[in-house]
């Protein structure tokens, strides 16, 4: 898989270096250093996938990424900023990385590659987003007014439906995202979160303890005290689910 990095930083385009020759299946194919050079480059060596900072002289990588035309690469961000990750995934980007580049989180991007369909890729647009599964590891990006968290998806014990919107509860914080309950559980793996009723998707890790309910239901009790209503469908399929 042929790689571009695309940075102004010389140091930081060294050190990325350094980390991927960990990964044989990159390819470094080339550098660039802002915008314009970039997108000579990409014309030239055609990559799959762009290693990409967002805060360079000229135009930032948010703006190269959407003026791409497709097919486009897929994308991992590379940034010192995490107020910019929300634009990212809008953008459809594979991940965002924090730099100092943590070699886990990279290593845990570069497997969410073998996971994502690469058809002939399409430019990001509404229409085209395909927001990539998140795993128990990956971190997510939470705004709530002033306030913003960077938060592993294996802390979030609950997520509970307001309407058109979702709130979401990991440590002491319950931020409300606009997006629906259903759109969050398709980004959310089945493995680690559960369908509990009509309103809630409960983390299964986070689990204290469990009840019998009215009609053969289930009365789940998470970390933290909260306690959660399987009806008996649901509680029958938690037991399926469940069972060795």
């Amino acid at each position: 898989m042929k790689a571009l990095l695309i940075d102004d930083e010389r140091l930081a385009r060294n050190e990325l270096r350094r980390l991927l020759a960990a990964f044989p299946q990159i390819e470094i194919c080339d550098e660039a250093t802002n915008a314009r050079q970039a997108r000579e480059k990409i014309a030239a060596h055609q990559p799959d996938l762009l290693f990409l900072d967002v805060q360079m002289p000229g135009e930032s990588g948010m703006d190269l990424l959407a003026s791409l035309a497709p097919p486009v690469p897929q994308v991992i961000f590379t940034t010192a900023f995490d107020e910019f990750a929300v634009k990212a995934f809008e953008l459809n980007a594979l991940d965002y990385l924090l730099k100092p580049v943590d070699p886990a989180r990279l290593a845990a991007a570069i497997e969410r590659l073998n996971t994502v369909p690469d058809p002939a890729r399409t430019a990001p647009t509404e229409q085209s987003k395909q927001p990539a599964a998140l795993s128990a590891h990956d971190k997510v990006f939470v705004r709530e007014g002033d306030h913003c968290w960077f938060v592993e998806v294996r802390q979030i014990r609950l997520l509970e439906s307001e309407g058109n919107y979702t709130r979401v509860h990991f440590d002491n914080a319950q931020p409300q995202l606009f997006r629906s309950l259903n759109a969050m559980e398709e980004r959310l793996d089945p493995k680690h979160f559960f369908r509990a009723n009509r309103r809630q998707l409960i983390n299964l890790a986070c689990i204290d303890k469990i009840e019998p309910w009215f009609s053969g239901g289930l009365l789940v009790q998470l970390k933290g005290g909260t306690k959660v209503e399987l009806s008996r469908r649901q509680a029958q399929e938690f037991r399926e689910r469940m069972s060795l």
